[in-house]
């Protein structure tokens, strides 16, 4: 199964972030992502088998991460893709450090795969015609965060969709 950690939005910022989304289609074109859709991906794990999956899981229900927030105060787009996105303007520390410290733990569960590069982000359009900001609104946004959740990405021909499989607990 495909899995990936990821903060999830409270319902709130859920909203106001598929709203950006939709101005930003009008703007950009391209597929908007669902509002069920939209999370800061952590660490992306690809495939992973059943056992390693229930391992992980219990893993994660045994975690307790540092509350925190992250401000969204920009646009930004990965050109090959496509991909039009929000995100903080300067590096967030805390999020680095909640980065670093869920891949030490993941290598120690023998996952390979930790990224050269952290760019948190939420992916609101993917296969974007146009992927200047300029005109599209300015973006001024808190997060506060307290959970990571681990979900399998489910791709079985119907449009993808998440499922979370294991909660951290609540600091």
């Amino acid at each position: 199964m495909r899995l990936f950690l990821a903060l999830m939005p409270p319902p709130g910022l859920r909203e106001r972030l598929g709203a950006l989304a939709d101005v930003a289609q009008a703007r950009c074109g391209g597929r908007r992502m669902p509002d069920a859709s939209l999370h800061l991906t952590l660490a992306f794990l690809g495939e992973v088998g059943d056992k390693q999956a229930e391992e992980l899981s219990e893993e994660i229900r045994s975690l307790a991460i540092p509350a925190g927030h992250w401000t969204l105060d920009v646009w930004g787009h990965f050109r090959r893709p496509g991909i039009v996105w929000v995100g903080g303007r300067r590096p967030d520390t805390a999020l680095q450090e909640l980065h670093e410290r869920l891949w030490e733990r993941l290598e120690a569960h023998g996952l390979p795969g930790r990224p050269s590069r952290f760019i948190p982000h939420v992916t609101l359009l993917r296969g974007a015609e146009r992927l200047e900001a300029d005109d599209l609104p300015d973006v001024d946004l808190e997060w506060p965060y307290n959970q990571v959740t681990l979900i399998h990405s489910i791709n079985d021909g119907q449009p993808v969709r998440y499922a979370p499989l294991a909660r951290s607990r609540v600091s």
